[in-house]
């Protein structure tokens, strides 16, 4: 049993940076591949970023990467995504996932926090 809590929304303008986190409950963290993921309004849920059991490796969707970063740090059981050059089509609900394989697919993450809104003006 995972519990995931996001911070770090808000309003940015574009250009701006943003860094969310997300905190997990337990004592089990690195077990987990951690991911974020992103849903639009009207949009599917998609896919962000991805980070190994120790963070040795990470994935990016081609929309994020060399602006997003993904980091994680075991000993406090939290997984980060610092969001740099925000663009208006970042603007998105932001949820982080855990999943016991290094995969990009929403289904095979089995916890998810109840996401942040960030929210990028023009």
């Amino acid at each position: 049993q995972v519990q995931l809590v996001e911070s770090g929304g808000g309003l940015v303008q574009a250009g701006g940076s943003l860094r969310l986190s997300c905190a997990a409950s337990g004592r089990t963290f690195s077990r987990y591949v951690m991911g974020w993921f992103r849903q639009a309004p009207g949009k599917e849920r998609e896919f962000v970023a991805a980070i190994s059991w120790a963070g040795a490796r990470t994935y990016y969707a081609d929309s994020v990467k060399g602006r997003f970063t993904i980091s994680r740090d075991n000993a406090k059981n939290t997984v980060y995504l610092q969001m740099n050059s925000l663009k208006p089509e970042d603007t998105a609900v932001y949820y982080c996932a855990a999943s016991l394989e290094f995969v990009v697919v929403t289904t095979r993450y089995d916890y998810w926090g109840q996401g942040t809104q960030v929210t990028v003006s023009s």
